[in-house]
């Protein structure tokens, strides 16, 4: 494998269209209400994508530092496990995503305020740099909290609260309290990715010390907690449409549940880890799915 591959499949191409759902929903919100900016949309999208690629270098070198890649996880080998990438280049990597998403986030600042809103401005960028640590510390350091069974709370606050209710008002720069619905969807689907990689390693992950929810909850309780995850999705976005919709065609998403629904049927029969790890491709480019859906039947 060549190098540029080995950087290729370090980034997890296919967790990208998960991490930019939540910037399609808030947008269209924002469009079907008269505010839309290209630029803003451009810069949110490539800020949560670098942000996903940090996340996903971060957790390359972190498990692999920690001896948590091992023989016995079940995924796709990981860069620094396999040794097509070294710590150092990891680390060096890491240190440039973090920069470049930095600049696309105060970047993303500015074309949304200016030189006004100064307060907004700051807060934005605490976020920012908070998201930014948060992507690193998830796997990296003594004090990982993704060690500790917190993971889920990052994805929930970052690609769901953030992403959709974040990127609404950094277009109106107003609150529209009903899109917290579709904010809490996003987010929940994407608990739900999580959640189901880490009930494919909970074997794995239980022996190496990493104590994820799925770890500390059981498998019956976790598989448990996710239809709560991926039920309690399609409920907060009905309760969008029930709240703020106005015409047939923005129920369109419900089709993209269809197999997401399949798919609980799936993990309730599962017995073999190994064979959650194609769901994780089905959660998420349906949640992906989702989202287009929701938009298209928004601006429809």
């Amino acid at each position: 494998m060549s190098k540029f591959s080995s950087w290729i499949n370090a980034a997890r191409l296919r967790t990208l269209p998960l991490s930019i759902s939540g910037i399609f929903v808030g947008s269209a919100i924002a469009a079907q209400e008269g505010y839309f900016n290209l630029a803003i949309f451009s810069l949110a999208i490539g800020t949560t994508l670098g942000l996903q690629v940090l996340s996903n270098f971060a957790n390359d070198y972190g498990d692999g530092v920690k001896g948590t890649d091992n023989d016995e996880r079940i995924g796709p080998a990981r860069a620094i496990q396999s040794g097509l990438i070294t710590q150092k280049e990891m680390k060096e990597a890491m240190f440039v995503t973090a920069a470049t998403t930095l600049v696309l986030a105060i970047l993303l600042i500015y074309a949304a305020f200016g030189g006004e809103k100064l307060l907004s401005a700051l807060i934005f960028f605490i976020l920012g740099v908070a998201a930014i640590v948060s992507a690193i510390k998830y796997t990296v350091g003594n004090s990982a909290y993704g060690y500790r069974g917190m993971g889920d709370i990052f994805v929930f606050i970052f690609f769901g609260l953030v992403a959709v209710y974040g990127s609404y008002y950094l277009y109106s720069q107003d609150h529209e309290f009903t899109s917290i619905f579709p904010a809490i969807s996003i987010g929940l689907l994407s608990v739900a990715v999580l959640n189901l990689n880490n009930l494919r390693d909970r074997v794995s992950d239980e022996k190496a010390g990493k104590f994820t929810l799925v770890v500390k909850l059981g498998e019956k309780r976790a598989k448990a907690y996710h239809y709560f995850l991926i039920i309690g999705a399609l409920f907060f976005f009905l309760m969008y449409s029930v709240t703020s919709s106005s015409e047939l065609n923005d129920l369109i998403y419900i089709f993209a549940f269809v197999p997401l629904i399949l798919h609980l049927i799936r993990v309730f029969n599962n017995k073999d880890p190994k064979l959650l790890d194609p769901e994780l491709k089905i959660v998420a480019l349906s949640t992906f799915g989702v989202s287009v859906l929701f938009s298209i039947g928004l601006l429809w």
